[in-house]
């Protein structure tokens, strides 16, 4: 079966707009995902000597086909659509968030996950794509707003900051400051504001640093010479046990003592038993997803477009950055998954819908000009 430009179809115009290869290495991501999700499982129910099962792995499976929907379903919207969805997810993650303050169970802590009996779902995860969207409808509109663009930025995060930081979930406070600030810069802020903004940037990381006990702790141990940290320390060992093309699918061992193997650390996992080889493959299929999203902003000529496509690309960018510096210990230890690839059905959906908005907004469509030549030209004469 073949697709012709000719066809007027809505799945023919998808595939001859949508951006392919920010497509293909999602679909490679996904695949590797779920590749690794068989191999930790086995860690996450047995050990060394006892038999585990696929249990994680039939999970992460299931979830995959639900993401690819939301993904493919997503991309499909229009601009005005995918406007209208942003607002609504962020209206319903901000709402769950604020419940899990209220009826989330305490793990570790911290409340971070609605429990709905058969899936637990953090509502904080879609915070992200939802304003990226908003910030980007708001930076990108050119009638006069009641107070200045970035404050009305401000104005739409600081509840979910609030929410956040009372869960506590310093690391996704980050993530989302770091948003609304690349979207300030990518409006064009001025120089002198984005130094500003990056000086109040490591007060709060000061701020943090001397309230939360965890995030403290942390950091002293990143810091220290002697104490690397349980898991991270585990993760080193998973690395060099693997070498350059690890030690075979199944036939790690390191893994099985590695707490969160299937979610926070399973690049620990992609480097033990498929060794620098995957990890490599990793990175740069999220240094492609990344790039190819930010240059087909760049080429759009919708303000929207632009922002919405940069946005939803760098911070995509940003965590599996982050996921990946922690697992080599360049980074202190966060609670943060790997995009695609970690265990879960929030990470999945919300990652998803980031990529569907992306897709969606970066969608290039042919433009049709009109020739105009002389023998068209009419005089108008007196």
């Amino acid at each position: 079966m073949s697709i012709s430009r000719a066809d007027k179809g809505g799945f023919a115009d998808w595939w001859f707009t949508v951006d392919k290869v920010a497509l293909g290495a999602m679909a490679g991501l996904i695949a590797i995902g779920l590749m690794l999700g068989f191999a930790a499982s086995l860690a996450i129910t047995g050990g060394p000597l006892t038999a585990g099962d696929f249990h994680y792995a039939i999970r992460q499976l299931a979830y995959a086909l639900v993401a690819l929907c939301i993904l493919g379903g997503v991309s499909l919207l229009s601009l005005r659509q995918v406007k209208i969805a942003a607002a609504i997810i962020f209206a319903l993650a901000l709402v769950g968030s604020g419940m899990v303050l209220l009826v989330g169970e305490a793990i570790l802590g911290a409340k971070r996950e609605l429990s709905f009996g058969l899936f637990n779902l953090q509502p904080s995860e879609f915070l992200k794509p939802g304003f990226a969207v908003l910030a980007a409808t708001v930076l990108a509109d050119r009638k006069p707003l009641p107070l200045p663009k970035p404050v009305m930025t401000f104005l739409l995060i600081l509840p979910a900051i609030m929410i956040l930081l009372r869960q506590p979930d310093v690391g996704q406070t980050g993530l989302l400051l770091s948003l609304w600030a690349a979207m300030l810069f990518f409006a064009g802020l001025q120089l002198y504001w984005v130094g500003i903004l990056g000086a109040v940037s490591a007060a709060l990381g000061f701020l943090a640093y001397e309230i939360f006990p965890h995030v403290h702790h942390r950091v002293e141990q990143f810091l220290s010479e002697s104490d690397i940290g349980y898991q991270a320390g585990l993760a080193l060992k998973a690395f060099a046990h693997g070498g350059l093309s690890g030690v075979g699918p199944g036939a790690g061992t390191v893994k099985y003592r590695i707490p969160d193997a299937h979610s926070d650390y399973v690049f620990a996992v992609a480097g033990e038993e498929f060794g620098l080889l995957l990890c490599a493959v990793i990175a740069c299929l999220f240094c492609v997803l990344t790039v190819r999203l930010l240059l087909r902003a760049a080429n759009s000529r919708d303000p929207f477009s632009q922002l919405a496509g940069a946005g939803l690309g760098l911070v995509t960018g940003l965590q599996a950055f982050i996921n990946m510096g922690v697992a080599v210990s360049l980074l202190p230890a966060k609670g943060m998954t790997l995009p695609f690839i970690s265990y879960g059905g929030s990470s999945l959906f919300s990652i998803a819908l980031s990529m569907g908005f992306a897709l969606a907004v970066t969608r290039q469509r042919p433009q049709l000009h009109t020739r105009v030549t002389t023998t068209t030209l009419r005089v108008r004469t007196a």
